[in-house]
């Protein structure tokens, strides 16, 4: 049971690592996919650097962490 739970705890702790990596481009299609299903209408997505994301919301995190997705209406 507890090499179970060990190996529960690597693969998720490995997931997340693999998400921090994600192309920000891959990622920005799919929060545009996921807006678009719910007709979210008007809005737009940037890719900046991570602190430089001055009059919108944070939608989401890639490259490592050292760029942001910024949503704005």
């Amino acid at each position: 049971m507890k090499k179970f739970i060990l190996a529960v705890g690597l693969l998720s702790i490995a997931g997340t690592a693999l998400a921090g990596g994600k192309s920000c481009e891959d990622l920005k299609s799919e929060i545009a996919a996921k807006l678009d299903a719910k007709h979210v209408s008007g809005y737009s997505l940037e890719i900046v650097d991570k602190g430089a994301a001055a009059g919108g919301k944070i939608v989401g995190k890639c490259e490592a962490g050292s760029k942001v997705i910024v949503y704005r209406k």
